[in-house]
């Protein structure tokens, strides 16, 4: 390889900075940090990343610009706050590990239900949590579990959860089941053993719960949600490490959640009928 004299790098570099300067405002959206003066990817626009697909009940028909779908409206009420109308709110697709991996990002904020841990944070900014998941009871239609509606009638029953998790954790506390909590390796394993009438329910996180009573299971349904269940996941949005926007994003949310929108629009998205409170 042919290498160029140190004086042409020199030249060139300064042409580059040149140029640069001259630019007025558009910038690389591939980077929050070569985005608008205001720390945008693109001025006047809320740019927003979600997964590819997108899957209910946080996007409905993998369409988020439609707004419908706990993560959809909850991004179209954060642009709100931050004084973007919903014409302004742009879409981008991104994988969950693309968005969560160190580096520019083509976002201002990406929603995928990312639980906020220390080890994501080294990497990427989060916002204050929009969500926080509870713990879920879920069977199929004909199993003894499908007619509950409190948690003493689960007490006889066979109740399963994947070890070591929040969910094993709350059939032990909470269902404390006669025959003890029902032992699996892995979420698979339980949901196999629910279809195949080894266990009469299991104990997810909600937005599993959503997923396998939806999309997996054959006749899945919600029992309900344990009450006061402690240590669940919390969700923030994803900025690009140090971000100009992280403050500003996360006092929208606080704001959302103080005024009540969050509660109201996981009520409208994830509660109400489909996931009863056991008692």
């Amino acid at each position: 390889m042919t290498r160029r004299p140190l004086a042409a790098i020199l030249i060139a570099a300064t042409a580059t900075l040149a140029l640069a300067a001259c630019a007025s405002g558009s910038g690389d959206t591939g980077s929050s940090d070569s985005g608008s003066a205001d720390g945008y990817v693109t001025e006047g626009k809320f740019t927003v990343g979600t997964g590819e697909p997108a899957y209910y009940p946080w996007v409905i028909d993998d369409a988020p610009e439609s707004g419908e779908g706990f993560e959809s409206a909850v991004a179209y009420a954060v642009a709100e706050q931050l004084g973007f109308a919903a014409d302004d709110v742009v879409w981008v697709r991104s994988t969950f590990d693309q968005a969560i991996a160190p580096g520019p990002k083509d976002f201002d904020v990406n929603l995928q239900q990312f639980s906020i841990t220390p080890e994501r944070a080294e990497n990427v900014d989060f916002s204050s949590p929009y969500y926080e998941t509870t713990q879920v009871v879920i069977t199929v239609e004909g199993s003894p579990a499908a007619s509950a509606t409190s948690i003493a009638d689960l007490k006889d029953l066979l109740i399963g959860a994947q070890t070591g998790t929040t969910s094993f954790d709350a059939i032990e506390e909470q269902i404390a089941p006669t025959a003890g909590a029902q032992v699996f390796n892995t979420n698979d394993d339980a949901k196999l053993a629910l279809q195949n009438g080894t266990v009469d329910a299991i104990v997810v996180d909600l937005p599993t719960a959503f997923y396998l009573t939806g999309v997996e299971l054959d006749g899945g349904k919600i029992v309900g949600q344990l009450p006061a269940t402690s240590g669940g996941d919390e969700f923030g949005l994803v900025l690009a490490k140090d971000s100009p926007l992280t403050a500003d994003v996360t006092a929208a949310v606080d704001a959302l959640r103080e005024d009540g929108t969050l509660d109201e629009l996981a009520t409208t998205w994830l509660g109400g009928d489909a996931a009863p409170l056991l008692g």
